[in-house]
């Protein structure tokens, strides 16, 4: 049995990961800020829920305590929590966006470290994007070219990061940063674009489920790895 974790779950591409991993016999656990939205979410989809605000480091560490007590250990966490920081660019909307979006990302990793040490296949899974990449950005050719998205682009960059960090200071566990594709949800609304969560969602699963020999330390979509 599995034990999956998934920040952000409430729904969009969250949601449709647990309801995936769900189908493939995980054990998920949906960690969600709101405690109404996220209880609906798992009982809607048949998972477990944990309140769990990335920004807060009391809320992480008392949903890790309550996965540790309930199931002794960790074997997958997807870091999916994210906001698309849109609008203004100013201190404080930076400071919320690298506070959820790469500050976030530390905080429940470190509360899940000792966890996922005891899993015979401990999986971490970043949800990034190719926004944080230089590449893509700096390519005419792209989409994320033109993207107004310095903040969100910038913590997605830092997310990346740390996620390649992770890999080489934690060799035991594989850490994976994944580009989910353009997708239709709440953060990108304003913009009229996007495949399905359920399609965006495919890419986050296959990382979650890799074998003990899979890859760490890397940046894939849908085609493999991207450059950035």
């Amino acid at each position: 049995m599995t034990i999956t974790l998934i920040t952000g779950a409430n729904k969009g591409i969250g949601f449709e990961t647990a309801r995936q991993l769900l189908a493939l016999g995980h054990v998920v656990y949906i960690g969600a800020r709101d405690a109404e939205r996220g209880e609906k979410a798992a009982a809607t989809l048949g998972a477990r829920f944990v309140q769990l605000d990335v920004t807060d480091d009391a809320s992480v560490d008392a949903a890790l305590a309550t996965i540790d007590a309930a199931e002794g250990r960790l074997d997958v966490l997807v870091n999916n929590a994210g906001i698309l920081a849109d609008g203004n660019v100013d201190g404080p909307t930076a400071l919320r966006a690298f506070d959820t979006n790469a500050v976030g990302m530390v905080r429940v990793t470190e509360a899940a470290l000792p966890l996922l040490r005891r899993s015979s296949n401990p999986t971490v899974v970043t949800v990034s994007s190719s926004a944080g990449s230089f590449w893509a950005v700096t390519n005419p050719e792209r989409p994320e070219f033109n993207l107004p998205l310095a903040i969100y682009s910038a913590s997605k960059s830092a997310a990346t990061m740390l996620t390649v960090q992770y890999a080489k200071s934690q060799p035991g566990i594989k850490f994976n940063a994944v580009e989910p594709g353009t997708t239709a949800t709440d953060l990108t609304a304003a913009f009229g674009i996007g495949r399905t969560p359920q399609e965006s969602a495919r890419v986050v699963v296959r990382y979650a489920t890799l074998d003990a020999d899979g890859p760490s330390g890397t940046f894939q979509d849908d085609n493999g790895q991207v450059p950035w």
